[in-house]
């Protein structure tokens, strides 16, 4: 089963090569895509399943032992967002497909698509930060492409200022690579453990921490945290439906991925103190679920709350505790599956209504009433109403908060699911509950076509199945948790009985 350890990046390497070759036969190219998605999903399986049984996949590309080789390893945390990122990536393939007509996209969408995959899968499973780096870029090249495929004004316009933060971003991370290099003399991050673990022991641990503060800045960009999110609401509602859609449920969780890794393995809790993650962590809940409310714009409220469910992540993996990332690992789970709908459904009521502005739109609830029962899923969820998947999600967070006795971050968790309660409604009220402002609105036949509801269908089904099934799956989160906290284990797997 190891062999199978670099497929989730070798899966969508090919597709996206042979997507490229059959840029001028659009049908070929789209059937092919879904294809190389359904590959993907079934390679993540495979894996979540031997991981869950083995606990740790290793392999060594050259057959290069670490540390001195690539690495790849797979454990319940990385196996869980595989399989995560090949269901959105698939979910955005299948809606380009079946909604879109065929020259509603660029001949580039899918192998882009496929690279963008290929890199985020890619930095769920290395071992070491520079191969984490060169996947950073690889997003990033990806993703800045895929927003301005379509040309528009406002589309470039975001996609600057998505590109100047995230390559400030890199600059930073490349920076702390440089220092922690020639410092430690490695980039394995099983290897720096061990080394700031002895570091620590010994009480010089002071020139880790310039370091560890400048990754943080650097993985705290690609989150969207506070301060540093303004490139997600300037950009995420710009480009085509299924680019912001994968999107949203994706990029950011990269961000988030990498903030586990850094607390949990690569930099010991003496190293990195938790207090300043915590802070930014309520102040990223709070700022963006306040943007949310102030906007009218369907995918720009979307945009904002992608930035304030991130700081529910964050506030996990600040207070450390088991209970605690075990919400966190259960809340990226929900997250990405939800928010993902949530852009394909608000897309298509933009789309049906003529407007992504709420001002303009309404009367969508007795003109397909089956959208409307589709948004309410993932909206109800996000908001945290049981039985969805949110619900459970927060509980955890709040009853992490509610162990360690930290009142004032319960409170913040709580009043912001008020809000994004109160941003849900509002969606709800003026796109599908309102008259829609033009006199005798119908929606012609082939836009209440059912078919452009499947991936939507499928994303809900999965969102309430997470919700029924949250016992199991929480004590799966729990025992990600758990291996998190215990790097010794990460360690023996990778470097084999050096400790």
């Amino acid at each position: 089963m190891n062999g199978l350890v670099a497929a989730p990046m070798l899966v969508p390497l090919v597709t996206a090569a042979v997507c490229t070759l059959l840029r001028r036969m659009a049908v070929l190219q789209r059937g092919f895509s879904l294809v190389g998605s359904a590959v993907e999903i079934g390679v993540a399986l495979l894996l979540l399943v031997e991981v869950n049984s083995s606990d740790y996949l290793v392999s060594n590309m050259g057959n290069w032992q670490a540390p001195f080789g690539i690495t790849l390893v797979i454990d319940r945390l990385a196996a869980v967002m595989v399989l995560l990122t090949a269901l959105t990536g698939a979910a955005s393939a299948w809606y380009s497909w079946i909604s879109l007509p065929k020259s509603a996209l660029s001949p580039a969408f899918h192998p882009l698509l496929h690279f963008l995959l290929m890199g985020v899968s890619g930095a769920f499973i290395t071992g070491d930060l520079f191969n984490l780096y060169v996947c950073f870029e690889i997003m990033l090249l990806s993703s800045f492409v895929m927003l301005v495929l379509e040309g528009k004004a406002e589309q470039t316009e975001g996609a600057v200022k998505y590109v100047v933060l995230n390559l400030m971003s890199s600059t930073i991370f490349l920076t702390a690579l440089g220092l922690l290099y020639a410092k430690a003399g490695t980039l394995n991050m099983a290897d720096i453990s061990i080394l700031a673990q002895e570091a620590v022991a010994e009480h010089r641990a002071g020139p880790l921490r310039l370091g560890g503060l400048l990754f943080m800045v650097a993985f705290a960009i690609k989150a969207g945290m506070f301060p540093f999110f303004f490139w997600l609401p300037a950009s995420y509602h710009t480009p085509s439906v299924p680019v912001s859609a994968l999107f949203a449920g994706l990029l950011t969780k990269v961000g988030v991925f990498a903030l586990i890794r850094l607390h949990t393995l690569i930099m010991p809790n003496d190293v990195l103190g938790h207090e300043i993650l915590l802070v930014l962590g309520v102040a990223t809940m709070i700022t963006g679920v306040l943007g949310a409310a102030g906007q009218m714009g369907i995918r720009r409220i979307l945009s904002f709350h992608i930035i304030s469910q991130v700081g529910y992540m964050v506030v996990g993996i600040a207070i450390g505790t088991p209970l605690a990332l075990a919400a966190c690992v259960f809340y990226l789970c929900h997250h990405i599956v939800v928010k993902s709908n949530l852009f394909l459904v608000g897309g298509i009521a933009a789309d049906c209504a003529g407007s992504e502005d709420l001002r303009k739109t309404g009367g969508m609830w007795l003109a397909w009433p089956l959208l409307g029962l589709l948004y309410l899923v993932p909206a109800l969820s996000l908001s945290g109403i049981p039985p969805f998947s949110g619900f459970f999600a927060k509980l955890g967070i709040v009853s992490a908060g509610v162990e360690r006795e930290l009142w004032w971050v319960v409170a913040a968790a709580l009043a912001t699911g008020a809000f994004t309660l109160y941003s849900m409604f509002k969606i709800w009220i003026e796109a599908f509950w309102k008259d829609h402002p033009s006199s005798g609105f119908r929606l012609a036949p082939e836009q209440r076509s059912f078919v452009r509801l499947w991936p939507m269908l499928a994303l809900a089904a999965i969102t309430i199945a997470i919700g029924l099934m949250s016992g199991p799956l929480f004590h799966f989160c729990e025992e990600a948790a758990l291996q998190l906290l215990n790097p010794n284990g990460y360690i023996h797997a990778v470097l084999g009985g050096r400790l």
